[in-house]
């Protein structure tokens, strides 16, 4: 064995101890806090995948979630991304998957996707519509883009956490939007887009997200039922 190799096997040894060590801290350090939005958003997520059957699929936004690692396990080629400059400012690594550091408003992919998905993302995104433009752009004719975000049919709101029966009160660096109806239809203005399914869910009594009291569990609800969360499949049309 080469002196490189055997560095590179006691190198390899350190770091597996230490992610070890740090998944135990992980665990014994768990406490419940409250379920969040995210069974529903993955179970929507899992469902169009099993649905349309992609090669490829682009996670945007991944952050340090394993989502990304879930779907390759599956068997589907999987790029992550996120604006680990931007977005991050203390730097960031996902310990699960490769992320590729890349802004979707003005991406530097080339495409060719068969399904991208977007769980709680574009709520962050000031210029929603260029990312909306982009994700359009880097789906292959008839793929899917998967998306779900804070919902209110009739308004918008530029920032949930801003209004005064939030019950968030920590500072986030970062907007939180809630989208209505009006930007989907700019969405579907700007690019071609055709909805394949949407879903309305009620996580509290309030009109917008983080306000009002939780119902527990959330419920699927219709359209003209209050709602604070949205899941959505649209598809490239040619």
């Amino acid at each position: 064995m080469s002196v490189f190799q055997s560095f590179k096997s006691f190198a390899n040894r350190i770091g597996m101890s230490y992610v070890r060590i740090l998944c135990e801290r992980e665990y014994r350090r768990q406490s419940f806090v409250g379920v969040n939005e995210r069974p529903i958003e993955f179970a929507f997520l899992f469902r169009q995948l099993t649905q349309a059957w992609p090669h490829t699929v682009l996670d945007v936004g991944t952050g340090m979630t394993a989502l990304p690692h879930l779907m390759s396990n599956c068997g589907f080629h999987v790029t992550a991304t996120d604006n680990i400059r931007d977005y991050w400012p203390a730097g960031m690594t996902n310990r699960h998957y490769h992320v590729v550091n890349d802004d979707i408003t003005k991406t530097e992919l080339t495409g060719g996707y068969d399904f991208i998905s977007c769980i709680s993302v574009l709520e962050h995104i000031r210029t929603h519509r260029n990312a909306m433009t982009s994700m359009y752009g880097l789906l292959n004719p008839g793929g899917r883009l998967v998306l779900t975000f804070p919902y209110n049919e009739h308004t918008y709101v530029e920032n949930v956490y801003h209004l005064p029966e939030s019950t968030v009160t920590e500072k986030y660096p970062f907007i939180t939007q809630a989208f209505s109806r009006s930007e989907l239809n700019m969405w579907l203005f700007d690019s071609p887009f055709k909805i394949l399914e949407q879903e309305f869910w009620q996580f509290s009594d309030g009109e917008y997200w983080t306000c009002g009291t939780k119902v527990t569990p959330p419920r699927r609800v219709v359209i003209d039922e209050r709602h604070q969360l949205c899941c959505l499949v649209l598809e490239k049309t040619s």
